[in-house]
């Protein structure tokens, strides 16, 4: 049965524009400042592909991997998939409001209020998870409302892939997709359970994730012991409340649509034929709220709530003038505010804008750190800073060790290791030793040479390795205030005073955490 036919008109072109005009405000800010410290630990499991890793699925590492054997390791390799999707996340929110019923008012508002939306806005400027993690929700999103308009048995097997897929990218996209089964059992679309194409998407779905499934189960379930440390280190200290106003403020002027689109999904009468997916969404809220979720772990419900918004304001607004003003009110409200979405300035011209920010409106929600303090810069700017300056100084110290088969750079954490491992390329460092993330799986257990120079990362020298070796002299620190890692020192040390590999031996069976945030 392929149902009925989709007789659905084309986007508006106006949306194609939108969508360009994205992509190009993304690739003018792209290298503002450096690689993001989650940006280096991603580039860096590219170089280890694996159907798995100590914190992430295998996604991507995948896509890491595919862009440094194209691209290389520059800033802009990582940076242009993420760029490329904010366009397609343009597309596909026009795509979802098109299949809400909206037409091209709605699209076009719908496209406008995305762009401008912090969550795009940043999120569509790193190399993350998040930004493929946005797109498989509002896809999945998609795919069931297509099912939902033609009852065409495609949508589900495609439905499938997007779910596997998305699996394979975070694993917070099980709660959408069990929220959404959960609420389709007791509506009139549960007719979807006993479709034959349903339960081939739920094989190809398995059969897509099957290789992280093995991983998981050969190394222990460390996705587990990766939660249980997310929760004690970060999650503790998420507020309820904070969580909740945090949505306007991801959403901002994208907000307009936003909230009366919750409502209109959920009790609009145009809306009765998609209320289920209102529903789900509000479950998927409502559970993150419980979990003490962090806040952008919703993003991906925003691009329904804004296509519902931009059909609730299609079917409100009839004259032309207050149909021109909400957009451009959009547009000019967000101009002031585009340096908390994109760095648009250097590090010090940015920290002088939160600084004017705060001092003019009280406003810091933005420079609230996952510690809960208050910081001069967001946590995502000061992690763009200070790594090409701690690979230069890593490469100094490593220019002094004579016999570079007999040395081991060690870093304390996976920013820090990520730095070596891809900015350091560009001066032939060998790989990092990190207990911390995957890096934990890479070490050598057992060293085959006997090493004789030891180049340290870590805020102090500890004094472990003070006894270890007689000769450890600083060669640099990362100077700028404003980087997370302000103040992080490279120690070069030669001569030690035992066999350094003994003490390897010995130490390693101790290591047993990889989940050093």
């Amino acid at each position: 049965m392929t149902g009925q036919k989709d007789t659905a008109t084309r986007l508006s072109p106006w949306v194609m524009l939108i969508a360009v005009l994205n992509v190009a405000l993304h690739l003018s800010f792209y290298n503002t400042l450096g690689f993001h410290r989650d940006e280096l630990l991603y580039f860096s499991l590219g170089q280890h592909l694996s159907a798995g890793y100590a914190s992430e699925p295998p996604l991507i590492g995948f896509f890491a991997w595919l862009m440094i054997h194209t691209l290389g390791y520059s800033l802009f390799a990582a940076r242009i998939i993420p760029i490329m999707l904010s366009g397609v996340l343009i597309i596909l929110g026009a795509s979802i409001t098109k299949e809400l019923k909206g037409k091209n008012y709605g699209q076009i508002i719908v496209a406008i209020a995305l762009s401008v939306a912090p969550f795009n806005l940043r999120g569509f400027s790193l190399f993350m998870p998040v930004c493929f993690d946005v797109i498989f929700w509002s896809l999945i999103f998609w795919l069931l409302l297509k099912w939902i308009n033609t009852k065409a048995d495609r949508y589900l097997l495609l439905l499938g892939l997007s779910a596997g897929l998305g699996m394979l990218n975070k694993y917070l996209i099980a709660l959408e997709i069990l929220a959404l089964l959960a609420v389709l059992i007791f509506s009139s679309y549960r007719i979807i359970f006993t479709r034959k194409a349903f339960y081939i998407a739920i094989f190809i779905a398995i059969i897509v994730f099957l290789p992280n499934i093995i991983w998981q189960l050969k190394y222990h379930l460390p996705v587990l012991v990766h939660m249980r440390a997310l929760s004690n280190i970060q999650l503790v200290h998420v507020n309820r409340f904070d969580f909740f106003t945090d949505q306007v403020f991801i959403a901002t002027m994208a907000a307009i649509l936003l909230i009366p689109g919750i409502f209109f999904l959920c009790l609009g009468k145009n809306m009765k034929k998609f209320r289920p997916l209102g529903f789900a969404c509000l479950i998927v809220l409502v559970l993150l709220a419980i979990l003490k979720g962090k806040s952008y772990y919703t993003e991906g419900l925003f691009p329904l709530w804004i296509a519902a918004g931009g059909v609730y304001w299609e079917l409100k607004i009839k004259k032309t003038f207050t149909r021109i003003l909400l957009p451009l009110l959009m547009l000019l409200l967000t101009l002031p505010i585009i340096p908390m979405g994109i760095p648009i300035y250097k590090a010090e011209k940015l920290a002088g804008y939160f600084a004017d920010v705060k001092k003019k409106s009280g406003f810091d929600a933005a420079l609230r750190w996952e510690t809960g303090r208050i910081h001069s810069l967001p946590q995502d700017y000061a992690d763009m800073i200070g790594w090409d300056e701690l690979a230069l100084i890593t490469s100094k110290a490593y220019e002094q060790v004579q016999d570079k088969q007999a040395v081991m750079i060690y870093a304390e954490n996976y920013g820090q290791a990520g730095a070596v491992m891809v900015l350091g390329k560009k001066y032939n460092l060998p790989e990092p030793v990190c207990f911390s993330e995957s890096f934990y799986y890479w070490f050598p257990r057992n060293p085959k040479q006997e090493i004789t120079s030891f180049i340290y990362i870590n805020d102090t020298l500890g004094d472990d390795v003070n006894k270890l070796f007689s000769d450890c002299r600083e060669i640099g620190r990362i100077n700028n205030p404003l980087a997370r890692e302000y103040g992080t020192g490279v120690w070069i040390c030669n001569s030690p005073r035992s066999s350094f590999n003994e003490f390897w031996r010995q130490r390693v069976p101790r290591v047993n955490n990889p989940f050093n945030y």
